[in-house]
């Protein structure tokens, strides 16, 4: 669980329990199984409302403000009567700086994009290192992204190569395109969740990667995410993955 919050007295803390429980029941949540729950709405209201949380995984909103909306190649347009393909909206919640304060709590945390926010950790960990070149010619794309934990060991390297239409896995363009502006590829997240045990919670879940990883290796999962769209994508993509069956057993 994440970090135990401070209070007055008692009066207080049971006036903040009840409205951290009011919190999860007002915020709209689909069950997938026995083991996969999703919630609609704000993770900084709902999670503290959770328990137990054994791990954080998470590629939160950076604070970058990046435009996804300008046009850039793609085979299909991401936004309807439109010739260039461009997505709708930007990333809901980027446009201010992130504090990851709230999520340091938790026994084991993996959160991409830490170096975008690297003042604001002032804790012990180590670096995960995605080579999105992976041998390649350097381009305008970035080569690689960096993610912060509090595991134990040494840096590791996760290899794949994310050059823009060049995507290497199952997100490679023959397959379809990517359902989220940020998406990650899953086998990258296999790759976080497989670090980690027990119950894995993605508080900015954006399309569901995360939970996509979690079925596969059989880890129970609840996601959050406060844009409905984004929420919609995830359900129906988790959803159908939990018909197709996972890869492993369901473990805790």
């Amino acid at each position: 669980m994440g970090r135990h919050r401070i209070h007055a007295n008692a009066t207080e803390r049971k006036r903040a329990n009840r409205a951290l429980h009011r919190a999860r029941l007002q915020a709209p949540c689909v069950q997938i199984g026995d083991h996969v729950t999703l919630y609609l709405g704000d993770a900084l209201n709902i999670a503290p409302t959770l328990q137990p949380i054994d791990a954080l995984i998470t590629d939160p909103p950076y604070g970058t403000a990046y435009d996804f909306t300008k046009p850039r190649r793609s085979r299909t347009p991401l936004q309807p009567l439109t010739s260039a393909a461009r997505w709708e909206g930007n990333i809901r919640g980027d446009d201010v700086p992130f504090d990851p304060t709230p999520w340091l709590g938790y026994p084991q945390v993996i959160l991409w994009g830490a170096d975008h926010y690297l003042d604001q950790l002032q804790t012990a960990g180590k670096w995960l290192v995605w080579d999105k070149r992976k041998d390649s010619t350097p381009d305008d794309h970035a080569d690689g992204e960096l993610a912060w934990t509090n595991l134990p060991g040494v840096l590791q390297i996760h290899r794949q190569k994310w050059r823009g239409l060049i995507r290497e896995g199952e997100e490679n363009v023959v397959h379809g395109g990517k359902l989220h502006p940020a998406q990650k590829p899953a086998r990258l997240m296999e790759w976080c969740v497989a670090m980690t045990t027990g119950t894995v919670l993605d508080p900015y879940m954006g399309s569901g990667t995360t939970g996509l990883a979690c079925l596969r290796l059989g880890r129970p999962f609840v996601g959050i995410e406060l844009d409905p769209h984004y929420f919609q994508v995830a359900c129906d993509r988790l959803a159908a993955a939990a018909r197709q069956g996972q890869l492993f057993p369901m473990s805790r």
